[in-house]
């Protein structure tokens, strides 16, 4: 297991160095300046190439890309002279818009993201793989048949659709739910929950139909195997059938999909965030890509690719606890 871990971690820290490789390439092909961007409409000439130099941006391609390695595991110093910046590890870089670190300004976002995903991915996973179970265990019912149908219907609203429903709904009409802004879990969490109960509910409604669809596929496979009929033939409660030995091997394929929604909700929610505006870092990065804030934008594109490979690790690890036929 040891040897398997340092091989994943090695696996991981080359992927994420791949990934800031092509970010970082790309935004330093394109035809925007950053030193432009930074410096301002009414620049002189003389003022752009001090920016440019302050920035580093003199340098050799791959002399920046080696800096701007060095600078996340060991921090580094932006600028030079009395206007020089102190970059602390891990340092992202330095925000042209708001004239900070980009790691300082994720953390201050983080918080609104983090919450907003795991609070959605606590309800969808409840509602899909109950939904999924109980259509799978019904099978070509009445109530199997209405489950997909509505998993079908709710699959094919996109999230703006059914935010814009619930606003309309519980804001606007019913004026039961404040519009939803976001208050820190520290300063109440009742006021926490009901300020997220709505993006919450707008992404778990998309999410909760694809999964009680992948649940339902899983659990018919899974409930057909032979060591469910031996189960059963030793006289094992139905209960103890389905959960223990029927659900924990169906739950596989539901861990990989779920560990890459949850990595990429936790990265920012993009669309919900922009309806409901939530401060998260969904909304960050899009502020980011409209300004042409690029430390921003390679910023966030390594904090997702970090969650993505750390959910991966993470998944496969938790194949073992969950079906005992992977450890053997």
């Amino acid at each position: 297991m040891i040897r398997y871990l340092a091989r994943r971690l090695l696996g991981a820290v080359g992927v994420l160095i791949a990934v800031a490789a092509v970010t970082f390439l790309i935004f330093h092909v394109m035809p925007a300046d950053p030193a432009q961007a930074a410096c301002g409409k009414n620049c002189s000439t003389e003022r752009l190439e001090a920016v440019r130099q302050y920035m580093g941006l003199d340098q050799p391609l791959p002399v920046q890309f080696g800096t701007f390695l060095t600078g996340i595991f060991a921090g580094r110093t932006l600028g030079t002279g009395q206007y020089a910046v102190d970059c602390g590890f891990p340092c992202l870089g330095y925000s042209y818009a708001y004239s900070e670190p980009v790691w300082d300004l994720l953390v201050a976002r983080l918080p609104v993201s983090v919450s907003l995903a795991l609070g959605a991915a606590a309800l969808w996973l409840l509602l899909g793989l109950t939904s999924g179970v109980i259509a799978a265990l019904r099978k070509d019912s009445l109530t199997d048949r209405t489950l997909m149908v509505g998993a079908v219907t709710a699959a094919s609203m996109p999230v703006y659709f059914t935010a814009g429903l619930l606003i309309l709904l519980f804001i606007k009409t019913l004026e039961v739910l404040p519009y939803p802004g976001y208050v820190p879990f520290a300063e109440g969490p009742l006021d926490w929950a009901g300020n997220l109960l709505l993006p919450w509910c707008a992404l778990a409604f998309l999410y909760a139909a694809m999964y009680t669809r992948q649940s339902r596929t899983a659990m018919i496979e899974t409930m057909s195997e032979p060591y469910i009929r031996t189960a059963r033939a030793k006289g094992l409660p139905e209960r103890t059938v389905v959960l223990k030995h029927g659900l924990r091997a169906g739950l596989t394929p539901i861990l990989t999909i779920f560990g890459m929604d949850l990595a990429g909700l936790l990265a920012g929610a993009v669309i919900t965030e922009q309806i409901f505006g939530l401060p998260g870092v969904g909304q960050f990065f899009h502020k980011a890509l409209t300004t042409g804030d690029q430390p921003v934008v390679l910023g966030v594109t390594l904090l997702a690719a970090s969650f993505i490979v750390v959910a991966n690790l993470l998944v496969d690890l938790l194949y073992a606890v969950v079906d005992p036929r992977v450890r053997y």
